[in-house]
C-alpha cells in the first residue's frame, strides 16, 4: 500500500492542523482503519473503550471487541447475567440490541459491521443511526431491549472513535460486565484471532428520538408543558451550540421551531471544524455572543458535546459549569419540585452542593469518577434514590430519569428553572450562593506519554498520597497549609485546613493526568493548580 503517511496518527495530525483544507485525507485514514491489523490492549475506562481511528480503533479490533462481547453473553455465569439484567443468552437474542453511533467518521460503517456480527450470533438488532447517548439509555427501556452498543468517544477530538455498552437497565456497563469483555478481547488479541464479518441481511431501523420524547412524557421529571408555554409566551432567547454533534436537530423535535431558539453549528461536520468538541469555556464563545446581543428578559445558553451526554450552561452574565449547575439542580428539584432522596456526586466535584445538601438535610453520596458509579442511586427501585446525580465533567441526570448523563435533560431543566422562578440562571445561582456560601472549583491536567498510561501511571501517582498524609504541611501560593484530610476513593484528594482541595487522578480514557481543584477565592485557584501540577511532575519524575 503506497501512502504518503507511515501511520494513521501522522495522517490525523495533518488533517487536524487544517481541517477544512485536508478533509480529503480521511480516505487515507479509512485505508489504515481497514488494513491495520495490529492488536491493541482493550480497556473499558470510565465511559467505554476508545482509540484513534486507524491506529487503535480499526475494523479488525472493533470486530474482536464485538466478538468478545458476544462470547461474554454466550458464556456468562449467573453473576454476569444478573449484572446484564437477563437470564441467559437466549433472552439477549430475543430482546435484542440497539446499535448506533454519533457523527464520527466511519460511524455507520463500524455500526453495520457490529450489526452483522450480532445477527450472525442470532441476536435481534435495531439500527439507530446517528443518535445521542441518553437516547440509547431511554430506548433500551422503551423497547425492553437487552442492551445497546453506542459507537462514540463522547467529547474526544475527531480522530477518536469509541464503544459504549449499556445493559438492560440502560446505564453504563459496570466493571463486572466490562472486565469480561476486556478479558476475552485481550485473549483474542494475543491469539491473533480472525473474526469473519458478513454484512447484515436485514437492517431494522429505529427512531430513538421518538422514544426519548415519549420517555420524557412518561417519567414526568421535566414539565414539558411549562417549558413549551415559556418558549411560546415569555420574552426569552435560548441559544444552543451543537458543535456539529448528534444533538443537532433533536431539540427542535422537543421544543419546536421558534425564532426565539438559536441553534449554532448544527450542520454536518465530522471534523468539528478542527476543534476539540467539548463543552468548554472557549467553545462557549459563540453562545455568549448571541446572548449578549439580545435584549430579551430571559437568556438561556448551552453547549453540548457530540454524543449529547455533556452540557455547559450560561446566561448573558456568566457561564455556569456543572459544578454549579448540578447544585442548582438539586436545590430546584428538592425545594421547588418536592423531590426527596439523596444527592450523588463524584469525588472531584465541588463541595458547593455539599453545603446545600447539609443545610437541607439531604444525604450526600460521593463516588469514584465515572457516571456508571451513580447507577445504585438512579435505579427506579433504589433504596437511596438520587434527586440529582452529576459530575464536574459536565454530566447530569435526575430523579426518575436515565441512568446515563443527559445534556438534553440538562437544558430542559434549565429552561424549567427560569420558567418557574422568573429569574435568569445567574440570578438563581447568586441567590443560592448568598444563602449557602461561595465556592470556586476548576479542573485542568497534563498529557503523559502513551506508554505510561494504565497501571504504571497509577503506581507512580500513588507516591503523592504516601508523601502527603493527613497532617503533613505544604506551601500553596506562599501560604503554609496543612493536609486536613486525605481521600483515596479515586486518585489522591488532599483537603486543606482552609477548605480548599486538590485531586490528582489518571484519566480513564486518555493518556492524561487530570487535576480537580477548589479554592475559597477566585484569585486563589491558580496557586492550587500550580501545586497540583508540581506534585504530579514530582511523582512522575518530570523535570
Amino acid at each position: 500500500m503506497k501512502q504518503a503517511f507511515s501511520s494513521a496518527t501522522e495522517c490525523w495530525k495533518t488533517i487536524l492542523a487544517d481541517a477544512a483544507k485536508n478533509a480529503s485525507l480521511l480516505s487515507t485514514v479509512e485505508q489504515f482503519a481497514r488494513a491495520n491489523t495490529a492488536p491493541v490492549q482493550v480497556v473499558f475506562g470510565t465511559s467505554g473503550w476508545r482509540g484513534e481511528i486507524g491506529t487503535d480503533y480499526t475494523f479488525r479490533n472493533l470486530h474482536i471487541v464485538t466478538a468478545a462481547i458476544i462470547e461474554s453473553l454466550q458464556t456468562g455465569d449467573a453473576e454476569f447475567c444478573r449484572a446484564m439484567g437477563v437470564d441467559d443468552f437466549k433472552e439477549v437474542q430475543r430482546r435484542g440490541v440497539i446499535v448506533g453511533h454519533d457523527n464520527r467518521f466511519l460511524g455507520k460503517e463500524f455500526a453495520l459491521d457490529v450489526i452483522g456480527l450480532l445477527e450472525t450470533a442470532g441476536i435481534r438488532t435495531w439500527y439507530a443511526g446517528e443518535a445521542t447517548t441518553p437516547e440509547f439509555s431511554s430506548g433500551i427501556g422503551m423497547l425492553k431491549a437487552a442492551a445497546a452498543i453506542n459507537l462514540t468517544p463522547s467529547h474526544n477530538p475527531a480522530n477518536y472513535a469509541g464503544f459504549k455498552f449499556n445493559p438492560a437497565d440502560g446505564g453504563p456497563a459496570g466493571t463486572e460486565i466490562t472486565s469480561q469483555f476486556e478479558k476475552i478481547a485481550n485473549r483474542m488479541m494475543s491469539e491473533n484471532a480472525a473474526v469473519s464479518v458478513a454484512p447484515p441481511e436485514r437492517v431494522e431501523k429505529i427512531d430513538l428520538m421518538d422514544l426519548y420524547i415519549k420517555y420524557l412524557a412518561e417519567r414526568k421529571t421535566i414539565d414539558l408543558d411549562r417549558i413549551l408555554s415559556f418558549v411560546r409566551d415569555a420574552d426569552c432567547i435560548i441559544c444552543v451550540d451543537h458543535v456539529h454533534g448528534s444533538t443537532k436537530h433533536r431539540l427542535k423535535r422537543i421544543l419546536g421551531e421558534s425564532e426565539k431558539i438559536v441553534h449554532l453549528r448544527e450542520n454536518d461536520d465530522i471534523l468539528f471544524g478542527g476543534i476539540a468538541p467539548e463543552p468548554s469555556e472557549k467553545n462557549m464563545e459563540g453562545v455568549m455572543r448571541v446572548l449578549n446581543s439580545s435584549e430579551a428578559k430571559f437568556r438561556i445558553g448551552a453547549i453540548m458535546d457530540p454524543d449529547g451526554d455533556r452540557i455547559r450552561h450560561a446566561d448573558a452574565t456568566l457561564q455556569i459549569p456543572m459544578n454549579y449547575f448540578g447544585a442548582m439542580a438539586l436545590h430546584f428539584l428538592h425545594v421547588h419540585k418536592g423531590y426527596q432522596g439523596i444527592v450523588a456526586k463524584s469525588v472531584g466535584t465541588s463541595n458547593f452542593v455539599n453545603a446545600i445538601a447539609s443545610k437541607l438535610n439531604i444525604p450526600i453520596r460521593e463516588t469514584k469518577v465515572g457516571f456508571k458509579n451513580f447507577r445504585p442511586y438512579l435505579l427506579p427501585d433504589a433504596s437511596e434514590r438520587a434527586i440529582a446525580a452529576f459530575e464536574e465533567s459536565d454530566g447530569i441526570s435526575g430523579y426518575n430519569h436515565t441512568l446515563e448523563k443527559d445534556a438534553m435533560f440538562g437544558l430542559l431543566l434549565a429552561i424549567e428553572m427560569v420558567a418557574t422562578l422568573g429569574k435568569n440562571l445567574g440570578e438563581y445561582l447568586q441567590d443560592i450562593m448568598n444563602e449557602f456560601g461561595a465556592y470556586y472549583p476548576d479542573r485542568s491536567g497534563i498529557g503523559v506519554d502513551r506508554s505510561l498510561a494504565g497501571a504504571a501511571l497509577v503506581q507512580k501517582l500513588s507516591a503523592i498520597q504516601k508523601k502527603y498524609p493527613t497532617g503533613s504541611k505544604m506551601t500553596i501560593g506562599g501560604v503554609k497549609r496543612t493536609v486536613a484530610n486525605l481521600i483515596t476513593v479515586d486518585g489522591t484528594k488532599l483537603v486543606f485546613d482552609d477548605g480548599s482541595w486538590l485531586m490528582i487522578r489518571p484519566s480513564g480514557t486518555e493518556p492524561k493526568v487530570r487535576f480537580y481543584i477548589e479554592a475559597r477565592t477566585e484569585a486563589g485557584k491558580q496557586a492550587v493548580f500550580d501545586t497540583a501540577e508540581r506534585l504530579t511532575k514530582e511523582a512522575l519524575g518530570i523535570v
